[in-house]
C-alpha cells in the first residue's frame, strides 16, 4: 500500500509544525513554499520560519497562559519549541530567540526530514479532494486570498476579514548612549542585561508624546488604500501612535509605564521609562518594547530619537506595518482547524483566528496532526478546553457571529473553569490550571499512534 500524502501550503510557524507532526506520524509530506522565489510586503529573508514582528515568543512563566502552551508544546514533541529552546537568548522571564538562528534550525531540520518535500512555488488555488493545510499566514498572497474568499464565501455569504499589525523597531545597541539608559528588568525578575531602560521625566515625555502623536505616517503601498480610512487593529499589536492618541497617560499606563524599574540615581520610579529588549545572544540589537508603529521611516528615526538615551540611536531595522487576513473561523472550522463542509481542508496560522507566534504554532500542531491522521484512515485528534491548546481551538471554531469574532492570544479565560472555586487568588488558580492541563497531556496525548 503506497504511503499516503498530504499537502501544507505557507512555511511560516504554523506550517512548518504541521509539516513536522504529519511526517512524524508516517506520512509523506509537500510543503510549498513561494520564497525565495516571492515575497510578502513584511518578509525578507529566504528561510522557513521568519519572524516578521517581536524576536519575543513572551511568557515562560507555567502561571501565564502562553507559558503554558508553550510547555504543552514542547513535551509533545514540537519542532517550533525545539527550535526555540535551542536558539534562545536571553530575556528574563520571556522566550526570545535569535530570529536568523532560530529560522535556520526550522529551515534544516524540514529539508533534511526524508519524509518532507520541499517546492518553492506559489500556489494560487486549493484542491478540495487533496488532504491540505493551508497556513499562507496573515499575509497570504492576493491570488490566494481571493480564492480561499470565495471557495468559502458560499457558506457565509464573504468570510474574509483582516486587521492590521504592526512591528516594532531594532536599534544598535552601540549607539545607545548608556550614562542614560540603564540595564534592569522590571521588579528585579530575570538578569538586568536582558532590558535596557529610558526613563523621561515630565517635561521629555511631554514632549515626546505631542511629537508622536502629531508625526507623519506612512502611506499603504502594498494594500488596499480604501483601508486606510477604517482600519481594525488587533489590541496586542496596536501601533504606539494609535495608541497614544488614546489619552495623555495612555503610554504611562502602557508600554512606557515606569513601575518597577527606579532609576539608579534616584532610586525612584521615572514619570515614563521606554524599555528595549535585548534581540540577540550578543546583545548587540535591542527592540523598542510595545513600540510597533506606522510611521514613516524619517519620522521614526525623528521622534524616537527623542527619548532619552537615544538620542543617537541607529536603527538596524524601523517599524513596518502590514496587513493580516483572518477567517471568520466559527462558521467554517471545527475543533481540528478542519473545514466543517470539507474534512480534506485545514487551515492553521494566524489566519484562523489564533494570535501570535505560539498560538500559531499550536494550530498547526493540531492541523498537522489530524491532516496524517485523516491520510492514515484514523480518527481525529481533540484537545479538551482543559489544555490551552485545546481551548484556542474550540474558541476558534464556536467564538462568535461574524460580527463579533475576533483574533484571540492564549489566555486562561478561553480555559475550562474549575467545578469549585480555587483559592488563593490568581496565582494559585492559574497554577492549578496549569497542572491540570499538563497532567490531561502527559497522560493522554504524548503519542500519537
Amino acid at each position: 500500500m503506497d504511503t499516503p500524502t498530504v499537502k501544507i501550503i505557507g512555511a511560516g510557524l504554523a506550517g512548518c509544525e504541521a509539516a513536522w507532526q504529519a511526517a512524524s506520524l508516517g506520512v509523506n509530506v509537500i510543503l510549498y513554499e513561494m520564497k525565495p522565489k516571492k515575497h510578502t510586503p513584511a518578509h525578507t529573508a529566504d528561510g522557513f520560519a521568519e519572524l516578521v514582528c517581536s524576536n519575543s515568543l513572551r511568557s515562560n512563566q507555567l502561571n501565564n497562559a502562553v507559558g503554558l502552551l508553550k510547555e504543552e508544546l514542547r513535551v509533545m514533541g514540537s519542532l517550533i519549541m525545539e527550535a526555540a529552546y535551542a536558539t534562545a537568548v536571553p530575556a528574563g522571564s520571556a522566550l526570545a530567540v535569535n530570529r536568523n538562528d532560530f529560522s535556520d534550525y526550522i529551515t534544516k531540520k524540514i529539508k533534511e526530514n526524508p519524509r518532507i518535500t520541499v517546492i518553492c512555488e506559489e500556489v494560487e488555488r486549493i484542491d478540495d479532494e487533496e488532504i491540505t493545510v493551508v497556513a499562507t499566514g496573515p499575509l497570504t498572497s492576493d491570488r490566494m486570498a481571493d480564492f480561499i474568499s470565495s471557495m468559502t464565501g458560499s457558506m457565509t455569504g464573504g468570510t474574509e476579514l483582516h486587521f492590521f499589525d504592526a512591528a516594532a523597531p531594532i536599534v544598535d545597541f552601540s549607539t545607545v548612549n548608556t550614562d542614560i539608559a540603564f540595564f534592569a528588568s522590571r521588579y528585579g525578575k530575570g538578569e538586568a542585561e536582558d532590558y535596557l531602560n529610558c526613563p523621561m521625566n515630565e517635561k521629555e515625555y511631554s514632549e515626546f508624546y505631542n511629537a508622536l502623536i502629531n508625526a507623519e505616517v506612512a502611506q499603504l503601498k502594498d494594500f488596499d488604500k480604501n483601508e486606510q480610512a477604517d482600519l481594525t487593529v488587533f489590541e496586542g499589536c496596536m501601533p504606539v501612535e494609535v495608541m497614544a492618541k488614546r489619552g495623555y497617560d495612555t503610554l504611562r499606563f502602557g508600554p512606557m509605564k515606569p513601575v518597577g524599574l527606579p532609576c539608579p540615581d534616584t532610586n525612584e520610579d521615572a514619570f515614563a521609562t521606554v524599555q528595549l529588549r535585548r534581540e540577540n545572544k550578543e546583545g548587540s540589537m535591542y527592540n523598542i518594547v510595545g513600540f510597533q508603529t506606522h510611521l514613516t521611516f524619517p519620522e521614526q528615526k525623528r521622534v524616537f530619537r527623542m527619548i532619552p538615551g537615544l538620542e543617537n540611536a541607529e536603527f538596524f531595522r524601523y517599524g513596518v506595518m502590514h496587513r493580516n487576513t483572518y477567517l471568520n473561523s466559527p462558521e467554517l472550522l471545527s475543533e481540528i482547524y478542519s473545514m466543517r463542509n470539507n474534512k480534506n481542508i485545514f487551515f492553521a496560522g494566524q489566519m484562523t483566528g489564533v494570535e501570535g507566534y505560539v498560538e500559531s504554532t499550536s494550530s498547526g500542531f493540531v492541523a498537522g496532526i489530524n491532516a496524517a491522521r485523516l491520510a492514515l484512515g484514523k480518527e481525529p485528534v481533540v484537545f479538551p478546553k482543559e489544555t490551552e491548546i485545546g481551548a484556542l481551538a474550540h474558541y476558534v471554531s464556536e467564538g462568535g457571529a461574524s460580527k463579533s469574532f475576533q483574533p484571540m492570544n492564549a489566555n486562561f479565560g478561553i480555559i475550562a473553569p474549575f467545578e469549585t472555586k480555587i483559592k488563593g487568588g490568581k496565582r494559585n488558580r492559574n497554577e492549578a490550571y496549569a497542572q491540570r492541563s499538563l497532567d490531561i497531556i502527559k497522560e493522554r496525548f504524548l503519542s500519537f499512534e
